[in-house]
């Protein structure tokens, strides 16, 4: 650096702070040494919320701001936050903070600059001061992906906000002083919570991933953070949690996971159908040669009953072959919309109910066109419409939309009133081999899901019981 530079930031009038990725404090400025009585080497390589909040009773602000932080460095963008710090002389001060991640080349952070400054004075002059704690509790209540609750030593829920609603669907009037067991409903999770809690009690502060369960029974994976909650004499007098929701981040993983497994499918089911087809082709040929043979019509109808099993078998691996096979694909300029209109007559013809079925669509005029396969994406499309009139025996409805995302993609929805899937079948639900119906082979799905990969894109399904079903699929535009 050069030492003009660095004497300029070493004598600015605000504290300036560079943290490295693991937000540990890469260097200070005589503002902050000043206001804390520490010097620099005290300063650097430690945590900033170790230099920030040293009294070991502030551990729920610690958390508040840690999330503020993570906030920040998760989206990438500036996050501004006002709190009290005590300098040396253990005195009050009033912080307005910066945070700004500095980004590399490939837009990754390589260090977080904080900026804060001494408004003590400034707020004293005000005529009515806000409560600062209040404000640091909207910041953290509009980071939807955290919420926190706290109980007493009975396991009854005392404060209940700060994102908490959100997240978990209980209004406060709803939930305070119910038994903290109310989150944690089945059994697995009530020997955790115990555990959770024991851990807090003799650690001080325990953290764990588990699963919290919301006013309309879903389970929602989050990583807990518990504290101990101690009264201004330091006495405990109960628990502080702080969960971060975590179903994006699983989902993620679970796609990943899923990607892998389905290649590895895809390269057994590619040598099993290889295996098959040498054996298959001896006993067709056998088959041709018999058929010249004088036979008796008992035996004649035998060997056609062979041949037509025979040529089941046949489909059957040239389906798997075509479900594991990279096939050469054309890539042009693509319509969705008119590739969507072009395969609805074909519908017709594999005998569904489609008088019973009423279809709406809702296409946005002007969509940026895709780079893809068009008979690929047509063969994906016709896919989901007939799994959308099976799922409608009795009739029902069909909606089709397309629009333009702000994140380079196209996002295309159909949604049926069908019978719908259950939870627990979901995740298998494009897996090879896998079916929901009584005939089928259960590849159409997974040869579809492996379309839409190929073209960049995703396909997601979500459905309820008696509800019907929605298959997402995100392309990016050329």
């Amino acid at each position: 650096m050069p030492e003009d530079l660095s004497k300029l930031i070493d004598n600015a009038p605000v504290i300036v702070l560079c943290l490295d990725t693991n937000q540990n404090i890469l260097l200070c400025n005589k503002k902050i040494q000043n206001l804390t009585g520490l010097k620099s080497s005290e300063i650097l390589g430690k945590n900033w919320l170790e230099i920030l909040f040293r009294d070991p009773h502030n551990g729920m602000k610690r958390e508040m701001f840690k999330a503020v932080m993570d906030d920040s460095t998760t989206y990438k963008r500036q996050k501004d936050f006002q709190c009290h710090i005590y300098n040396d002389n253990q005195k009050k001060r009033l912080i307005s903070w910066s945070i700004n991640p500095i980004l590399d080349n490939q837009d990754n952070i390589e260090a977080i600059t904080l900026f804060g400054q001494d408004i003590t004075e400034i707020a004293e002059m005000e005529v009515s001061i806000k409560n600062i704690d209040d404000s640091l509790k909207h910041i953290f209540a509009s980071i939807k992906e955290y919420a926190l609750y706290v109980i007493n030593l009975d396991g009854n829920i005392t404060y209940f906000g700060m994102g908490s609603s959100t997240l978990l669907g209980w209004e406060k009037k709803d939930i305070i002083f119910k038994h903290v067991s109310t989150l944690h409903s089945d059994e697995e999770n009530k020997l955790i919570l115990d555990s959770i809690l024991k851990q807090t009690h003799l650690l001080g502060k325990y953290e764990t991933e588990t699963e919290l369960i919301t006013k309309d029974r879903k389970a929602i994976p989050v990583i807990l953070t518990v504290n101990q909650f101690l009264d201004p004499a330091g006495k405990l007098s109960g628990f502080i949690f702080i969960a971060k929701d975590m179903t994006e981040r699983k989902k993620l993983e679970y796609q990943i996971f899923q990607a892998e497994k389905l290649a590895a499918l895809g390269q057994l089911s590619a040598g099993m159908a290889h295996e098959i087809n040498n054996p298959l082709f001896v006993i067709s040929g056998r088959l041709e040669m018999l058929k010249q043979e004088k036979l008796d019509q008992k035996i004649k109808d035998t060997l056609a009953l062979i041949d037509t099993q025979t040529d089941r078998i046949r489909n059957l691996v040239d389906r798997i072959l075509k479900y594991a096979r990279k096939t050469n694909t054309s890539f042009e300029l693509v319509n969705v919309n008119e590739a969507i209109e072009s395969v609805l007559p074909w519908v017709y013809y594999n005998k569904l109910p489609s008088a019973e079925v009423a279809m709406e669509k809702t296409f946005e005029n002007n969509l940026p066109k895709v780079k893809g396969d068009l008979h690929q994406l047509q063969e994906v499309f016709l896919n989901i419409l007939i799994n959308a009139y099976q799922s409608m025996p009795k009739g029902g409805r069909i909606k089709v939309s397309t629009k333009k995302l702000d994140d380079g993609h196209i996002q295309i929805k159909f949604t049926d009133s069908g019978v719908g899937i259950p939870a627990q079948q979901l995740k298998n639900i494009f897996m090879p081999f896998y079916t929901t119906k009584n005939e089928g082979l259960g590849l159409g799905l997974s040869i579809c899901h492996n379309i839409i990969k190929g073209h960049g894109g995703t396909i997601d399904l979500t459905s309820e019981i008696n509800q019907g079903s929605t298959f997402t699929i995100k392309l990016p535009f050329a």
